[in-house]
């Protein structure tokens, strides 16, 4: 049932052996568990055999990204990973804590407080299942037109999911970018900070998981996170208390999500169409 790497990793680390393996829901990706060791701790595991041979690799790469970052949110750490599976510590999920959000916001403004003088990051990764170019650039606007609007636009195109008119208002919104966003240094991000991928860890306080990480615009972080859902206002307060946002940064939310609905509509078909096209209309 489990390979045989995983089984002599927790023996080596002197964990024993895999005594049980609970299925965890809420993912669409690939097969996970928590899985409990004869005398160590609990992991959890990811399994897929279906997915790009590195999607695992970077993956990790993006979690020791966000867990070297001082001040910024837990994640999980990364034990082990190949080609079909990815191993992790297990964060035992616990009742929220007051102070939850708060803490939260603080910890999302440090880690945005990392900055790169370049946008990208150091190799490819994953958004979900889509390939997300992470070529280094110095200029943010060229960067998010080219990498993540564009990209995904020619994607949904040739998927038979947006029409050329729509393509050509993408790239229409591409060259307004520099006068609808302020100027703002490449920041590191979660990538895809939906609620889903907040977890209540240890203490009843927010850990990341699942990221798809890149040196990019903050305010595109907080307005994934503003997507399906919304994040409250002591978390605002938290967060601008540590590292104040530029007025006005709630409007622009829609411009940062047309990426995300632009993936969605590549991800799970025509449904996410509607979304796509009102923000298109209300730029062009």
């Amino acid at each position: 049932m489990f390979p045989d790497a995983l089984a002599q990793f927790i023996a080596q680390q002197g964990w024993g052996e895999i005594t049980s393996a609970h299925p965890l829901g809420g993912g669409c990706i690939n097969d996970a568990r928590v899985l409990a060791t004869s005398s160590g701790p609990q992991l959890f595991l990811k399994q897929n055999r279906a997915i790009p041979a590195d999607m695992f690799a970077r993956e990790a790469d993006g979690l020791r990204e966000l867990g070297s970052t001082p001040g910024a949110p837990r994640v999980p750490q990364v034990y082990l990973h190949t080609s079909s599976f990815l191993l992790l510590e297990y964060l035992t999920p616990e009742p929220r804590n007051p102070r939850c959000w708060e803490v939260f916001g603080a910890q999302m403004a440090a880690l945005h407080l990392r900055t790169h003088p370049q946008f990208g990051f150091g190799a490819d990764n994953y958004i979900g299942s889509t390939p997300q170019p992470n070529p280094r650039h110095v200029d943010g606007f060229a960067f998010f037109a080219e990498q993540r609007l564009h990209f995904q636009a020619e994607l949904a195109r040739r998927n038979g999911l947006l029409s050329s008119p729509d393509q050509l208002r993408v790239e229409k919104l591409c060259q307004r970018l520099p006068e609808l966003i302020p100027l703002q240094p490449a920041s590191l991000l979660h990538g895809d900070l939906w609620s889903g991928n907040i977890h209540l860890g240890p203490g009843g306080l927010a850990c990341l998981i699942d990221p798809a990480v890149y040196y990019g615009w903050a305010e595109a972080d907080l307005a994934m996170g503003n997507l399906f859902g919304s994040l409250p206002a002591e978390f605002y307060s938290a967060y601008e208390s540590v590292r104040p946002l530029t007025p006005g940064y709630r409007e622009r939310f829609d411009l940062y999500n047309l990426y995300h609905l632009l993936n969605h509509l590549n991800l799970f078909g025509p449904g996410y169409l509607p979304q796509v096209q009102g923000i298109l209309s209300h730029y062009i």
